[in-house]
Order: C-alpha cells, then sequence, then structure tokens
C-alpha cells in the first residue's frame, strides 16, 4: 500500500460520508485510518527492535565489565560521591531526581551496579531474540538513563542520550503487552515519522556542525588526518588513511552529500526515502569499517530503517523467510486508544523539537546536548574538528626506589588505545573501552584538568585490581611500582604491507606528566581538594 493510494481511499471515505457526518467526524475519522499504514512497516519493525536488542547488549555489557571499576565504591570516579554531591547542590533527593533521573538515588553499591547492569544485558537479549513490548523496553531506557546520570565524564558521550531517544521511541513502536517476533498490532505509523524526524536531525546536525567547523571540511581535506586522529583505528583503519588524496577529497564531499542533502529525502514519498535509507545505512557502514566508534555507528544506523517500508525488505528477502514473516503475522487493526497515546507522542516531541530546531540554525550551534532532563529530543555532531597529529598518553612505571638517569621504566598497555608500536589494531566495535577512549582526549590537555586520570595513577601505583581490570597488561604483577609517569608521544600509521609487524612510528615529545609516588604531598592534595582521597 503506497502512500498515495492510501491518501485516495481517505479521501473517497470523507467524500462518500460527506452527507451523514459532521466535519469534525470525518477529520476525526480520517486521523483514526492513518496508522493502518503501520501494517507495511511490521518486517522494518522487526528489524529495527532486533537491532536495538543489539546495541542496548553491548552498552550494558560495558557496564557488567567495567561499571564497578570506573563508578563503584572504590572506582575512578565514584558514582556515590557524585550523588552526594547532587543532592548536597540540590537540597534533597527529590530536586537532585528532576535534574537528573536516576534509580541510584534510591541507593547505590558495587552489587547494584553490577545487578542492574545484568539485568540490562539479559533484557537486551530478550529484546535481540524478537521479544520485546512496552514494559521490557521501558525498563530498558529507564536501567541505562540511570546509568546514564551516574556517568559523569566516561557517559558525556552523544551517542549516550542518541541511544536513550531512540530507546524511548522504541517503547511507542513495540506492543503494548504482546511479546512476539511480529505482534499482530501494527506499528504506530507515527513513531516511524519519528523516527524519521530524529535521523534527519542526527545527520544534519552532524553536517552543519562540520562545515561551521573545522576549514578542512570546507576545502575537502579532513579525511587526509581523520583516520589517523580517531580516537581508537581498527585494523581497516590504514588502509583508507593511505588511500589516494583525490579519494579521501571524495570522501569527503561524499560525507558532505550524505550529512547535509540526504536527511532532506527522508520525508519525501516512497522512492526518495529509499534513496536516503541507503545512503545513510551505507555510510554509517563504511564509518564501522574505518573505525572503532564504540556502538555509535550501529546506533545511527536504526532511525533510518524508518525510511524502508516492508515493500523494501520483500524485494531483499529470501521467499522462504517471507513465507515464515506471513504465517507469523496476524495483523489487526491499531486501537483507538494506542492511536490516541501516538499522536499524543507526536505533539511532546514536536513541543519538544523547538530549542533542537533553534540550536541547529544558530552560528553557535551545540552538538550533543540536550534540553530536557530525560534526553527526549537531543542535538547531535561529531568531528567537528579534526586533529592534525595524533597524540598519545604513554604510562610508565618503575620499582626503583630513587629516580635518577638509570632508572627503567615499563610501560602500561591498554586494551585498545595506541601504545605499543608493535602491537596490532584491535577491532573492538560495537564494545567500548571507556578509558581508552577518554584518554584520547586527555592527550589534547593539561594534567590539571584530568583529574580521572590523577587518581586512576593513584590506584595503578597500589596495584588496584579493579583499575588493572581495565587494561591489557600490568608489567608490575608481583609489586607496585614506586613511581608512575606519563609521556607524550606523536604516532603515524604504517602503510600497510611496507614494514610487516609494525603498525605506528611514533616520536617523543616530551614528558606531559612527572613521576608521582603515593607519598607525593602535591598528588594526595590534589585528590583530596577533590574527595577522591581522604587523607590519614
Amino acid at each position: 500500500m503506497t502512500l498515495n493510494l492510501t491518501s485516495n481511499h481517505l479521501k473517497d471515505s470523507i467524500v462518500a460520508s460527506n452527507a451523514e457526518v459532521p466535519k469534525i467526524n470525518r477529520f476525526s475519522s480520517a486521523l483514526e485510518k492513518i496508522p493502518e499504514m503501520g501494517t507495511d512497516y511490521q518486517i522494518t519493525r522487526f528489524l529495527f527492535l532486533r537491532l536495538l536488542g543489539w546495541v542496548y547488549l553491548f552498552a550494558f555489557l560495558t557496564l557488567v565489565y567495567q561499571g564497578v571499576p570506573l563508578l563503584g565504591e572504590n572506582g575512578i570516579l565514584p558514582a556515590e560521591r557524585y550523588l552526594d554531591w547532587l543532592e548536597s547542590r540540590h537540597g534533597s533527593s527529590l530536586a537532585a531526581f528532576m535534574e537528573r533521573p536516576t534509580l541510584f538515588l534510591l541507593g547505590i553499591s558495587d552489587d547494584w551496579i553490577v545487578g542492574l547492569a545484568c539485568l540490562g544485558a539479559s533484557l537486551s537479549l530478550v529484546v535481540l531474540a524478537g521479544f520485546a513490548n512496552m514494559p521490557i523496553l521501558a525498563l530498558q531506557w529507564a536501567l541505562y538513563m540511570s546509568f546514564v546520570h551516574i556517568g559523569q565524564r566516561w557517559y558525556g558521550y552523544g551517542w549516550e542520550i542518541q541511544l536513550l531517544e531512540t530507546g524511548f521511541l522504541a517503547i511507542f513502536l513495540a506492543p503494548v503487552w504482546e511479546i512476539r517476533p511480529f505482534p499482530r498490532r501494527p506499528p504506530p505509523i507515527q513513531v516511524i515519522w519519528l523516527l524519521r524526524w530524529m535521523a534527519f536531525r542526527i545527520y544534519l546536525g552532524a553536517g552543519l556542525i562540520k562545515i561551521r567547523g573545522d576549514e578542512c571540511w570546507r576545502d575537502l581535506t579532513c579525511l587526509f588526518y581523520h583516520f589517523e586522529t580517531q580516537p581508537l583505528p581498527h585494523p581497516f583503519t590504514p588502509w583508507f588513511h593511505f588511500l589516494p588524496q583525490w579519494a579521501l577529497k571524495f570522501g569527503t564531499f561524499w560525507n558532505h552529500l550524505v550529512e547535509l542533502a540526504a536527511p532532506f529525502l527522508v520525508f519525501f514519498p516512497r522512492i526518495a526515502r529509499y534513496v536516503a535509507g541507503v545512503l545513510l545505512v551505507t555510510f554509517q557502514i563504511f564509518l564501522i569499517l574505518s573505525g572503532n566508534l564504540s556502538f555509535l555507528n550501529w546506533l545511527t544506523i536504526l532511525p533510518a530503517l524508518a525510511c524502508f517500508d516492508d515493500a523494501f525488505w520483500r524485494a531483499l528477502l529470501p521467499k522462504k523467510m517471507l513465507r515464515w514473516i506471513d504465517s507469523q503475522s496476524r495483523i489487526t487493526v491499531v486501537s483507538k486508544s494506542r492511536n490516541r497515546l501516538s499522536w499524543a507522542l507526536v505533539l511532546l516531541i514536536a513541543w519538544l523539537s523547538f530549542p533542537v530546531i533553534q540550536n541547529l540554525v544558530s552560528k553557535g550551534q551545540l552538538m550533543n546536548t540536550s534540553f530536557n532532563p530525560l534526553h527526549l529530543v537531543n542535538t547531535y555532531g561529531a568531528f567537528g574538528s579534526v586533529g592534525k597529529v595524533r597524540k598519545e598518553l604513554i604510562l610508565k612505571g618503575t620499582t626503583d626506589a630513587k629516580i635518577d638517569k638509570n632508572t627503567v621504566w615499563q610501560s602500561y598497555e591498554f586494551k585498545a588505545k595506541p601504545g605499543d608500536p608493535n602491537r596490532p589494531h584491535p577491532w573492538i566495535s560495537p564494545y567500548h573501552h571507556r578509558v581508552d577512549w577518554q584518554i584520547w582526549f586527555a592527550a589534547m590537555s593539561q594534567p590539571n584538568s584530568q583529574p580521572w586520570l590523577i587518581h586512576m595513577i593513584w590506584k595503578l601505583l597500589q596495584n588496584d585490581p579493579g583499575t588493572l581490570s581495565l587494561i591489557a597488561t600490568n608489567p608490575f604483577p608481583d609489586v607496585a611500582p614506586k613511581f608512575i609517569k606519563v609521556d607524550i608521544y606523536e604516532y603515524h600509521l604504517v602503510e600497510p604491507g611496507s614494514n610487516e609487524g609494525i603498525y605506528w612510528e611514533r616520536k617523543y615529545l616530551g614528558n606531559w606528566l612527572s613521576p608521582l609516588a603515593l607519598n607525593n604531598p602535591n598528588l594526595r592534595k590534589y585528590l583530596s581538594d577533590r574527595g577522591m582521597v581522604i587523607l590519614q
């Protein structure tokens, strides 16, 4: 069923009943029929919810394995201390909840962090397996928002609020109670529209922040640097980086075409929407193949799926699979109460979109920003500026009691970030190593602005098991180091095949942080002033 056929059907119905039904009733009747178009998006909903379950799974698995060492009682940035500060700032738990809604305001412990993360991961497997309804998705959304709101620096990335906005819309896409891969109730067409609106904002926001930001996006040279300087390269990254410059310039132009032009097509009739959807989805696949960007690219595919109706999928899927889908589908009409709820959602999103639109048209555009505490409608963007040189911080320790020119320093290796030039590039996406990502930002700043890293060093000086679980190798398994320092290097990718077994060339730039020891009074005062260490 196409939009034109449906529109004609509505028009004929209204004309036929003109003599008997008052105008207001005819308009209401027309609105009641519009959601029946959702029967054309059964397969789209199925694929959307499965991919959402996949993204949620890795988001929660990150918390299962990293939540306690990052946010636990003895974590690098303890969430309990943050919640105490939040409550003292607002004067009560209720006021704090209104600004940062989180279940952890009711109580927090390491067991609760792991327990709720495991619950979220388990629910993700249920959704991934094909069983999702409103309560399950609402619980997932509430759980993940609870972690985002205690996550502090670790959860300050755009994909966190993007997952919350996507997860919120998914609640209304799913059936109310029914749990089966192809529910009897069709997906409300209003939610399909809202997903297209979200795709439009994500891509256009990313395109505008680039054009308004770095000059290299305007002269088409940003990809000369981006692949090498992005947070966490993976095995295919060097192949992209060493493409001919004309190809890299074309890639930058293609980026602008996809982010600045294609988003408008999501509101056009079917064929134009298909074109938009193919461009948006393949663009994200290209990004997945070029670097480790957590689950961001998988997540960004989700709203673009709303460009495709079931006619698109039926042209691609095998007949055997289509017969199974048809055997599972038992479509009934959308209930009136569900229809009213969907229109109420449209009005809410429309109201919350006003500051987002103002931000998009502003010369001072903000990226990855929420304008409401539930993150229901947000503004997005990425890589508004591109670094031209890759700098890496390397943590080094020694067991020597005194430091002199003969001191032997041994390096800590992280799980994903570049370190040893001879170590192959890892592929970790859609999983996310949050310390590795955050230290990429730290290399662009000064030590005093990175208290989390200073606290991490304090813990490494004690061979703290939780902190050590976040890194790949501990060069001091038997005795904790006496001193730890941080040096800074310039890194450059090695062209594939040019030097077998070597993946980076690096140049020492100097010392970023002088050697620190546990008995260093300045270190203890720095951490004490920030509530990270209680002086005895």
